[in-house]
């Protein structure tokens, strides 16, 4: 065939994609014939090829205006559709002579190269969505590091100058009731927003890349880092009573810091759900074989539905008046859990509801 195109058809459009021109057709690559006087039209609208050895001696084509127009005895014109069934254009070739174009080998080639021509075109529409997710992807990167930057420095060391300021305060100066009031009120803010500073920090590094990061060692003193935790916790919360059971025979392996974030998340969600007047009683255990942190409070039996979304981020259960949080709290704690290696599950009952948190030591 003296001439061959791969051309973009539309309803109103031909355009040539790629051209072979061995008669002097005049088509270069990007230029266009005007749909209505092309038979890839009739291809578009039927989706079926069209094969013509000799046009003179064509019933259906005899009479037709297009190759008297452009010159040609023979053709053919082939749909090349897209895998995902969208029609792409055609893939097409004309010559001035007669040709034997109606046999299986000449329309089997044909339609193997209008498939990988549509396997190509495929492709590097994937590519350029894979480069532009990347581009995405980079750009997240960075704002996700402008992020934490953001909260671990301009936010953090605020708050934490606020909270000395009010230790401070409640150390050096003299008050009055209503004044300590107030103090305490200044300081508990400020331990909460510092809690929730460090569970977005935790939840970005880990959802945006990054994850979280451990720093493990023997920890012989594991009980005292529990302790202060219930202390700080205890301001926030005076009225609730907090009891304690703790048998750590053996030290443990973990991040001692990390542990402390966990159970603080824990014992924080035991408290602000749990009812009025019961005590949270606190256990943890260690052996040669395994850590286990429980805490257990008085509650409502929490639904089935909320528990299978309870670790999940920005998840809580109902929520009380002036109640704050984002609810990260547990779905870090679980976080911090599988870091080591361990499990943090939740068992709930009619009257109460135990988190466990176990990491073996073996």
């Amino acid at each position: 065939m003296g001439f061959a195109a791969i051309a973009k058809v539309t309803d109103e459009r031909w355009i040539a994609c790629a051209v072979r021109d061995e008669i002097q057709f005049g088509m270069e690559p990007g230029g266009e014939l005007k749909i209505e006087t092309t038979i890839c039209r009739d291809v578009r609208q039927s989706g079926e090829m069209v094969v013509i050895n000799h046009v003179s001696e064509d019933d259906a084509f005899a009479s037709h205006p297009t190759p008297a127009l452009y010159g040609f005895q023979s053709y053919i014109s082939v749909p090349i559709i897209r895998k995902d069934g969208v029609f792409f254009g055609t893939l097409c070739a004309i010559d001035p002579k007669p040709a034997h174009l109606k046999n299986q080998a000449t329309i089997s080639m044909f339609k193997l190269f209008a498939d990988l021509i549509a396997f190509h075109l495929q492709s590097i529409e994937q590519l350029a969505l894979a480069e532009s997710t990347l581009l995405e992807e980079r750009e997240t990167a960075e704002l996700r590091e402008q992020f934490i930057a953001i909260l671990g420095h301009d936010l953090r060391n605020p708050v934490g100058a606020v909270t000395n300021s009010a230790q401070l305060l409640l150390r050096t100066i003299p008050l009055n009731e209503r004044g300590i009031r107030l103090v305490n009120i200044i300081q508990d803010s400020g331990y909460r927003m510092a809690g929730l500073i460090e569970n977005i920090m935790d939840f970005a590094r880990g959802r945006l890349g990054g994850g979280l990061v451990l720093s493990q060692s023997v920890n012989e003193q594991l009980e005292k880092t529990l302790n202060q935790v219930i202390t700080e916790l205890q301001v926030i919360w005076p009225d609730h009573i907090i009891e304690t059971d703790f048998d750590l025979k053996t030290p443990v392996f973990c991040d001692s810091k990390r542990i402390a974030q966990l159970f603080s998340n824990i014992l924080g969600n035991a408290l602000t759900y749990g009812k009025a007047g019961k005590p949270v009683l606190v256990e943890a255990k260690s052996d040669d074989n395994e850590f286990t942190l429980s805490v257990i409070n008085s509650c409502n039996k929490i639904p089935a539905a909320v528990i299978e979304r309870l670790f999940q981020p920005f998840s809580r259960g109902e929520v009380k008046p002036n109640q704050q949080g984002l609810g990260l709290g547990l779905y870090i704690a679980a976080e911090i859990s599988r870091a080591h290696g361990g499990t943090l599950n939740v068992i709930s009952a009619e009257q109460e509801t135990c988190f466990t948190l176990k990491i073996p030591q073996d």
